[in-house]
């Protein structure tokens, strides 16, 4: 098994952005939502670099992420990326690299159970905020 606390941040970004985005299109359909353009657009609301950006800024006012787990969002935050988000300005995108590369990390080290409190709390989060 290779070492995986030794890849880059967007190495572990690519995978927590697929990871991350399962976890969501999975908790859309079990709500009951069916249609694919309205499965996207609400999508949106927990996928996007906007999105990412505010539940990782929440996460880390919430002081609930573990140092190894804030190490692993600024490896990602902090690299250097060749391509940028076309809806977000560069700061965002890279906050929400981050957040994919903490994601990406828990997967990848098999933290099953911290992956899914996390995510669970993320929803909980955008719940919350499109109450308002």
């Amino acid at each position: 098994m290779r070492d995986y606390k030794q890849l880059n941040g967007l190495a572990l970004a690519y995978v927590g952005d697929a990871v991350y985005e399962v976890y969501i299109r999975d908790y859309l359909v079990a709500t009951g939502q069916t249609r694919p353009n309205q499965l996207h657009k609400m999508a949106t609301h927990y996928v996007s670099a906007k999105a990412q950006a505010f539940l990782m800024d929440a996460m880390l006012q919430a002081e609930i992420l573990t140092e190894e787990e804030e190490l692993f969002y600024r490896r990602g935050r902090n690299s250097k990326s060749h391509t940028s988000a076309k809806n977000a300005d560069i700061t965002t995108y890279r906050i929400a690299t981050g957040f994919e590369s903490l994601m990406g990390y828990l997967h990848l080290t098999q933290q099953q159970e911290r992956l899914e409190t996390l995510i669970k709390w993320c929803i909980e989060k955008v719940g919350e905020e499109n109450e308002r």
